[in-house]
């Protein structure tokens, strides 16, 4: 009954935190100290014994080093470069903004902070330059999610940490090539459904200028008033100290870029401790720079840190308790693995639609791992599986991502936006499960 009752909390977090709006994990820690003291009658030490410490340094490390990033214009660099890396050609400018998303999540940048820095920008070049603002729109989403599989990104950090924590086998590098070409797959299909080839058509006769785009907040004289993620959402540079030319790639941006190229190459070649090694980079560059480094402790993603910490506290407290356990031998008597395998991964996909994808993730993958090490499923092919088909749906309008599209849209557009996001989303919640687990569960559990 004690694990009947724990899971159903489990449930209910998800749901309050859905239709109210309060923080996940804040929900999940006060629903941890309540069942863990009335239900399981433990005393808060011990349930304080499941708090991600390890998670903790990686999300803070992570996600101060982007926001440094953003402070001192190297994310707008990267815009900028993104542009003129395809010439102002109007046909491959969506493109750009897939790369630019996936390179900023794929660096650490938590996938809303992502999408809510280049929307603005994306959208305003879709009013001013006649692209169809679903196009856009999926174009800035499925970037964002494209890059956040990445051994440093938030969902690939999260995914590997829990992986690694249980002695599962994993695949950092084949998760994130998995989960970047399904993003892109999603992308190419909206590309050539809202007008891509009608770009391509109209040639270089209508050539987007490369100082058109402004900065990451939205500054840039086409851009600003072009719909409501232009001035209104953008005004102004986006970090605390002073912001150097955009265009120039100053000794403080190269600095950054060396300090994410090192993340990166520790974290991959010599596996070291992905929190501490970008803690130790942020904290060196404010050192060298601290003007512009104000504020960047308070951009800190906190809400998901706090998000992310009390889901897997909770977690951590059925997992010390036996009802995970419990959770996966009652999956594992269904009697068809792969058709429990498939319900895991429409859960996750379901819930994410409407919830938060990094706390389906923090907490399906944890209440997974029984069923996973009875060997009756290839452990890999589910955990992909399931973080396409949780991660691909944040183009739905009830999801922080695709609700930033629909707000950056122009406000004349922007019914049409949320019709299209909600039909496109919805599809992709029923569809992208079951591609997922017949590319990657099927063919590796048989």
């Amino acid at each position: 009954m004690a694990n009947v009752i724990a899971l159903s909390v489990l449930v209910l977090v998800f749901v309050i935190s859905t239709v109210r709006s309060v923080n996940m994990g804040a929900l999940a820690l006060v629903a941890a100290f309540v069942v863990g003291t009335l239900v399981f009658t433990v005393d808060t030490s011990e349930i304080l014994d499941g708090f991600p410490a390890s998670l903790f340094v990686i999300l803070v490390g992570v996600t101060y080093l982007f926001a440094l990033a953003r402070n001192n214009g190297t994310v707008d660099w990267i815009i900028h470069a993104a542009v003129r890396a395809v010439r102002g050609r109007v046909a491959l400018v969506p493109w750009a903004m897939f790369a630019v998303c996936a390179a900023v999540t794929a660096m650490g940048a938590v996938s809303p902070a992502a999408v809510a820095i280049i929307a603005p920008v994306a959208m305003g070049f879709a009013t001013r330059y006649r692209i169809h603002p679903m196009l856009m729109g999926f174009m800035v989403v499925q970037g964002a999610t494209a890059g956040s599989f990445s051994p440093i990104g938030i969902f690939g950090v999260i995914t590997n940490d829990v992986m690694r924590q249980n002695g599962l086998p994993s695949s950092p590098a084949l998760l994130f090539v998995s989960t970047f070409a399904a993003a892109a797959v999603v992308a190419a299909i909206a590309y050539v459904s809202f007008g891509g080839r009608a770009l391509i058509a109209r040639g270089a006769s209508e050539r987007v200028l490369v100082n058109a785009v402004g900065n990451a907040s939205g500054g840039g004289d086409t851009i600003t008033g072009s719909g409501p993620g232009g001035s209104s959402q953008g005004g102004g540079k986006s970090s605390g100290g002073p912001a150097p030319h955009e265009g120039a790639l100053n000794l403080e941006r190269r600095l950054t870029l060396l300090g994410l190229a090192s993340l990166a190459l520790g974290a991959l070649v010599f596996d070291l401790d992905v929190g501490f090694t970008a803690l130790t980079v942020a904290v060196l560059l404010t050192l060298i720079f601290p003007a512009s480094a104000r504020g960047a402790v308070d951009k800190i993603s906190w809400g998901t840190v706090l998000l992310i910490g009390g889901i897997v506290t909770y977690v951590a407290l059925l997992q010390n308790q036996n009802t995970v356990q419990w959770l996966g031998d009652s999956v594992a008597h269904v009697g068809i693995p792969l058709l429990a395998a498939f319900l895991i991964c429409l859960i996750g996909a379901i819930v994410s639609a409407f919830a938060s994808t990094t706390g389906i993730l923090g907490a399906l993958i944890p209440l997974a791992i029984p069923f996973l090490m009875t060997g009756q499923v290839n452990a890999t092919g589910l955990v992909i599986a399931l973080a396409i088909s949780s991660s691909l749906v944040d183009c739905s309008p009830f999801s922080t991502n695709g609700a930033l599209v629909v707000a950056n849209a122009a406000p004349e557009e922007r019914d049409v936006v949320f019709g299209l996001t909600m039909r496109w989303g919805m599809t992709i919640m029923v569809v992208t499960p079951i591609l997922a687990w017949l590319l990657f569960v099927v063919p590796w559990s048989v």
